[in-house]
């Protein structure tokens, strides 16, 4: 297994400090493995294992502790001088931002608390309210592909011997463990089965959905179909048309949000490129992991433009920009990426080659932004077409690049 040092960097300054650590992910996106090498740090740097406290909240082991009394009773005995307290997973625990406070309030400088989620929910409620600003919050995303080749050994290798192991990235997506299965058929179990889990466990469980049936193919139709530009009134057209049930505006919102909040997809805004304003109501959705749309996807052809658009997006967000979908009067710009008072813009497609179409679409769209931002065109194209300033590069070239 990689060191992750881009999220360990991120929160080494953080080891002593009196904020909770809260790391959050998708399930099974290496949130555990990131503790792992937090703890093995801590080790390295003298702290005694008997300082350190590591529960894992899926493990059958801790199946006694359910809430936060429970939490706390076990904790507070172990408690001895300075204490590392890792909570992995703990939306499983009930009432869990209790025991932390109570941690934080009784034991002051003598803990460091690091805790882990599967959903975007878990700075509401309570631990919002009892601890605004004294948390500082991280979250982990699976493999980027440059991850997949230090994984691999594959850093030294270029794009013409990278082809085989970037399609198998585009189809099977990089959840971390996936890369120890040997078969297609074990991955595509595997990853039915993380599926599943986010599923039932944070999905349907969790918000009490009653429909699972209508709200399975909502979600199918959203992770088959990725980066594509929605609107509730074109959702609500197409269920009523291709359901007999049909669905309400309100159900379609509140579907896409629990999927938003278990990270089994990222909503994306609409940013009007020459009004500067974001547009209401339409929206892209991209999903977290392709691995997790290719179980879905077992009778679509895949969409390669689409999926290039998506593994685009999350390298992006994984290198910490803030992202937008820029419209313009008569076409769009696939992505603004900002950060650090910074402005990128990108272009997506399958592939350019020496088709004007495309050529004008990629590349002219730009001619209707005003700035001296720096523009790209990412494609499979292995020759560098950059033109007028716009700099274009090979997906794979790119992905390796070092930021």
């Amino acid at each position: 297994m990689i060191i992750r040092e881009k999220y360990l960097s991120k929160i080494r300054p953080f080891y002593d400090k009196d904020l909770i650590k809260v790391i959050t992910g998708i399930r099974r996106c290496g949130k555990s493995v990131i503790l792992t090498q937090i703890i093995d740090e801590l080790k390295k740097n003298g702290v005694n294992e008997k300082n350190i406290i590591y529960l894992n909240f899926e493990s059958k082991q801790y199946s006694n502790i359910k809430n936060d009394d429970d939490l706390y009773i076990y904790v507070k005995e172990k408690i001895k001088g300075k204490t590392y307290l890792f909570f992995d997973e703990i939306q499983n625990i009930e009432n869990w931002e209790k025991a932390v406070n109570s941690f934080k309030v009784d034991y002051k400088d003598d803990v460091s608390i690091f805790i882990t989620g599967s959903n975007s929910d878990l700075l509401s409620g309570e631990l919002a309210t009892h601890l605004a600003g004294r948390y500082v919050s991280f979250k982990i995303y699976p493999f980027t592909f440059q991850e997949v080749c230090e994984l691999k050994g594959f850093n030294n290798k270029d794009k013409y011997s990278l082809e085989k192991d970037f399609d198998d990235y585009v189809k099977w997506g990089g959840l971390p463990q996936r890369f120890i299965l040997e078969t297609e058929e074990q991955t595509r179990t595997y990853l039915t089965d993380i599926y599943n889990s986010i599923v039932i466990k944070d999905i349907v469980d969790r918000f009490g959905i009653k429909d699972i049936d209508l709200f399975n193919r909502i979600v199918e139709y959203i992770v088959t179909t990725p980066s594509q530009t929605f609107s509730a009134e074109n959702l609500v057209r197409y269920f009523n048309i291709n359901d007999d049930r049909g669905v309400t505006k309100n159900t379609l919102y509140n579907y896409l949000e629990y999927m938003s909040k278990a990270m089994l997809i990222n909503k994306v805004e609409r940013y009007d490129v020459r009004g500067k304003r974001i547009l209401n109501g339409k929206y892209k959705y991209y999903l977290t992991d392709l691995g997790l749309g290719q179980i879905m996807n077992s009778s679509k052809k895949i969409q390669m433009g689409a999926y290039l658009e998506n593994i685009v997006y999350n390298e992006l967000i994984s290198r910490g920009y803030d992202i937008k979908t820029g419209n313009l009067e008569n076409g769009e710009i696939d992505f603004i990426a900002l950060k650090d008072g910074n402005k990128e813009y990108y272009q997506v497609c399958y592939l350019i080659g020496e088709d004007d179409k495309t050529i004008n679409r990629e590349f002219g769209n730009y001619k209707l932004i005003e700035d001296n931002y720096p523009k790209y065109v990412i494609s499979l194209d292995k020759f560098d077409m950059s033109q007028d300033g716009i700099i274009h590069k090979n997906i794979i070239d790119w992905l390796l690049e070092s930021k």
